[in-house]
């Protein structure tokens, strides 16, 4: 009678863990741009146009901005991971044997979220970059311009995830790792910093980006120029499968990204 049990104590464990797990390995992406959750199959990002002030004469009417209002669409698709745990592996509640399928199911997730979110920011249209070289202080500077140019808000809430190699291409800017022009706090190497501000950009690692004959592609972006749409959080649903003698784990994902303001968004390209 212990068995039934131990089922469900196992698939109420494995259920807790992978969420734990997702939100702690998860996406890398999804707090850096506009999520909206979702209850239909297709849903909107509103998007409203720049206003401009004018003067009032006394005792005239309020002169009227007449901001220009749209929408983006974004289409929900549904993924899943699945896996098959072994009943007497359950009986023996392997701890060590859990937690690796926990973890590689809430990676796999995670990775889809960020997969999705790279997929929309790659239809972005701003592409002034060369590819070739590295990731330098002059192409960091030229997308700052233009993104002032075009009045992206400096807000601390623009952001720009590279891969590992371009975050080597970072560390060896003066600019960005020497105590002379950043001060001794923000050096990268004693206090093991893995993401840091600069430029007004937020800069971290990330091994998501699409790479193609050597040519990274790196996205700079404000978040309110990328959406996210959730239909579903991470959900796991457990069936035992009687030939396998076996539970059949599935995680799910219900999501869509869009992106929403392409002047808010860069692509930079640059060589490994």
């Amino acid at each position: 009678m212990a068995a039934p049990t131990i089922d469900t104590t196992f698939i109420s464990q494995f259920e807790s863990e992978v969420h734990v797990a997702f939100q702690r390995m998860g996406s890398k992406l999804r707090n850096t741009v506009r999520e909206k959750k979702v209850s239909a199959q297709d849903d909107t990002f509103p998007k409203i146009g720049k206003g401009v002030a004018g003067q009032k004469a006394r005792h005239g009417k309020v002169p009227l901005m007449n901001l220009g209002h749209s929408k983006v669409q974004v289409t929900m698709a549904d993924y899943y991971a699945g896996e098959i745990v072994d009943k007497l592996d359950m009986l023996k509640t392997n701890i060590d044997e859990r937690q690796v399928t926990v973890q590689a199911i809430a990676g796999a997730l995670g990775r889809k979220v960020d997969e999705i979110l790279v997929t929309a920011m790659d239809a972005a249209t701003n592409d002034s970059e060369s590819s070739s070289g590295g990731l330098t202080l002059a192409k960091v500077q030229n997308v700052h311009t233009r993104m002032g140019d075009r009045d992206v808000p400096d807000d601390g809430a623009r952001f720009w995830p590279v891969s590992p190699a371009g975050w080597n291409d970072l560390i060896s800017i003066d600019q960005f790792s020497d105590a002379d022009y950043i001060g001794p706090d923000q050096l990268p190497w004693p206090t093991g910093i893995t993401a840091k501000r600069w430029f007004g950009f937020l800069y971290w690692s990330f091994s998501g980006l699409d790479v193609a004959g050597g040519v990274r592609k790196s996205f700079a972006y404000h978040r309110s120029a990328v959406g996210l749409g959730m239909n579903a959080e991470p959900q796991i649903t457990p069936s035992y499968e009687n030939e396998y003698a076996a539970f059949l784990f599935v995680g799910s994902l219900a999501l869509g990204s869009v992106i929403i303001d392409n002047d808010g968004i860069e692509e930079v390209k640059y060589t490994e």
